[in-house]
């Protein structure tokens, strides 16, 4: 998908990881801008459920 198989030995690990690494501070950024958006609303509905 991204020609990370095209590469041999240490770069296509290099890459993986790369890809790992970058993959989880989009994740990051994501759920904590969700939790920042909507995490005060949901509590509240549990609480008052």
């Amino acid at each position: 998908m991204f020609g990370i198989e095209t590469l041999e030995g240490s770069a296509a690990a290099v890459a993986q990881v790369g890809f790992v690494l970058a993959e989880a501070m989009v994740l990051y950024v994501v759920y904590g801008g969700l939790t920042s958006a909507v995490g005060d609303h949901i509590t509240d509905a549990v609480r008052s459920a």
